[in-house]
């Protein structure tokens, strides 16, 4: 019997590898090429980076640390994985983002694990699932950044999985459930909970395990979501206790309820995004693209019908009632739902499967392909290639897609041999449609790094104030610092953070040889004569300043002349204004 089952066991792993070809290498390869063709994107991933250095740095392995201060806003899982790479590697920012495609691939195959568990009847779904799931153009984007969410996918899906019936064994795993709920509590907090309290909670309409044994289900899915949480506790109490009261009062209570509920009052500024209720539906295009432009899935969700097999049921008890909650929740961003992803490509993989089976004029239907993205897409390459001859003159009032110009006419070739392919009939249309996605946010992205990255880079700005601190002068920042020179400078010191005038007068007197950091929306010119540096930032301007030089233009004084001439970044700035940097 052994012998038996040794080869029986080969045969099932050779096939499961053989399932993850071409779909896991070719993600994989795209996520590296995109993730290393430029450095950590502010402020996502320089504030992630910023947090674990100053763990790192200061030693705070119970309390994140941004800025001097504890840091309530997240839990420790992620920065305790980006710390175990360091203490092998080195500090560095390559591990970080090694971390995150690893998360992403991770994901990929439990979505793959899922549909083949969901839909055992249906083994088309498991084959398009992570095909699906790749080509996602806003996830794939989020994903390069260094977050928290990719993980907390992770830990959703691995929880959800265990949910879910295999052939040998119908009960849940317990065990494995309450660990996996207490990771993603201690990648991102009591939202963990959210992800997955619906599939459980309505399990007995989609697991026929949980409908013949409710007792049970209910019993042991409440002990392991109270495993989980006494993980969570395990950190936050001693943290709590290590953080000071004020850390302590934030953590347990207005850190959730301030996202929760708009207008609860806290002791410290709060990232808690609020929007309208719809915020989300309308998003919803743009968030599923490039699948929401493809006319057969909407026929394939109109044309469904009950009795609904278990994979769809289960992917309606899990979608349906946590997008209400999400939406009711005040604090929204587009990427809260991240881990709900994967629960709209089981569902629109699972209604095509069944429009296969069912409908096969319509599944077949040349006017419900992916025509509308092949001609979307060769519109696109033909904006793309007049971009030279429109920006000169400033016609299209956007400094974005100007900053496109000089290479887009080589990615409007890329683009139009997308579309070409997008127009193609016959089999594998659900590959073409995944394919180009993934493709075409590639190209985007290299596009973006060719022309609009040194709009991100804050390298010369942190390599300036990392220099300052090495000299022990202090450094401040006008408004609200968010950690984005900590890492890139290796920074060891706080940058005090100045509201007003009089701020910066005292500033200037206290520390005569400080810098001070301004981020204003416009370019004052003031900065090409007096500054230390200027470079552009997003939308709008980073400008490092003598404290006492811009302490007296601030008074209306006119400051000593500068020793040199400013640092303009990049140089063409400085030309654009008549300088030399």
């Amino acid at each position: 019997m052994a012998l038996e089952l040794a080869p029986m066991n080969s045969y099932r792993r050779s096939e499961d590898l053989r399932a993850l070809w071409p779909w896991l290498p070719l993600w994989t390869a795209v996520a590296l090429i995109a993730m290393f063709s430029h450095g950590p994107m502010p402020l996502y991933s320089t504030r992630t980076l910023a947090v674990a250095w100053e763990m790192w740095q200061g030693h705070h392995w119970l309390v994140p640390h941004i800025n001097g201060e504890p840091y309530s806003e997240k839990v420790p899982l992620l920065f305790w994985l980006i710390h175990a790479g360091w203490f092998v590697f080195g500090v560095n920012d390559v591990w970080p983002r090694l971390l995150e495609v690893f998360f992403g691939g991770v994901q990929l195959v439990l979505v793959w694990m899922l549909a083949s568990r969901l839909f055992p009847n249906r083994p088309w779904v498991a084959k398009a699932a992570p095909w699906m799931s790749m080509a996602l153009a806003y996830a794939f984007l989020f994903g390069l950044q260094i977050m928290y969410e990719v993980l907390l996918v992770d830990c959703v899906l691995g929880a959800l999985l265990c949910l879910t019936p295999k052939a040998q064994r119908a009960e849940p795993r317990w065990l494995l459930f309450g660990l996996l709920i207490g990771a993603g509590l201690l990648t991102k907090g009591p939202v963990m909970l959210l992800h997955i309290v619906f599939p459980w909670l309505l399990g007995p309409l989609w697991n026929d395990w949980a409908r013949e044994h409710r007792a049970r289900w209910y019993a042991r899915g409440a002990l392991a979501v109270l495993l989980g949480l006494a993980m969570l506790l395990a950190w936050a109490i001693p943290a709590g206790f290590s953080g000071g009261e004020a850390y302590r009062h934030r953590l347990f209570f207005t850190q959730t309820a301030g996202r929760v509920v708009k207008g609860v009052q806290t002791d410290q500024k709060l990232q808690s995004h609020p929007h309208w209720i719809g915020w989300y539906l309308i998003s919803l295009p743009m968030l599923l693209f490039p699948f929401s432009a493809w006319p057969r899935v909407w026929v394939a969700l109109g044309t469904l019908r009950r009795p609904l097999d278990s994979g769809l049921r289960f992917a309606l008890c899990w979608l349906v009632p946590s997008f209400v909650v999400f939406s009711v929740i005040s604090g929204k961003q587009w990427y809260y739902l991240l881990p709900e992803f994967a629960g709209w490509m089981l569902l629109l993989a699972g209604a095509i499967a069944v429009l296969r089976e069912r409908h096969d004029k319509l599944a077949t239907s040349y006017w419900l392909g992916s025509w509308p993205l092949g001609v979307g897409s060769i519109v696109f390459a033909v904006l793309l290639f007049a971009l030279p001859a429109l920006a000169p003159g400033h016609r299209l009032h956007s400094e974005w897609i100007e900053g496109a110009a000089p290479y887009s006419r080589n990615f409007s070739v890329m683009f139009l041999l997308l579309g070409g392919l997008l127009l193609l009939r016959g089999r594998g249309e659900m590959r073409r449609v995944a394919l180009a996605g993934l493709v075409g946010v590639l190209a985007l992205n290299t596009l973006f790094t060719l022309t609009l990255w040194h709009k991100y880079d804050l390298g010369p700005t942190a390599a300036l104030l990392s220099g300052a601190q090495a000299d022990r002068q202090a450094v401040a920042i006008v408004g609200n610092y968010e950690g984005q020179f900590h890492f890139a400078g290796r920074l060891s010191q706080p940058i005090t953070e100045l509201w007003n005038g009089e701020d910066i007068a005292h500033f200037a007197a206290t520390h005569p040889n400080g810098l001070i950091i301004t981020h204003p929306d416009q370019l004052d010119t003031r900065a090409l004569r007096y500054a230390l540096l200027v470079q552009p930032f997003r939308s709008s301007w980073v400008e490092v300043w003598p404290a006492t030089t811009l302490a007296d233009l601030r008074a209306g004084h006119v400051p000593a002349e500068p020793a040199q001439q400013p640092t303009i970044y990049p140089a063409s700035t400085g030309a654009a204004y008549g300088q030399q940097p």
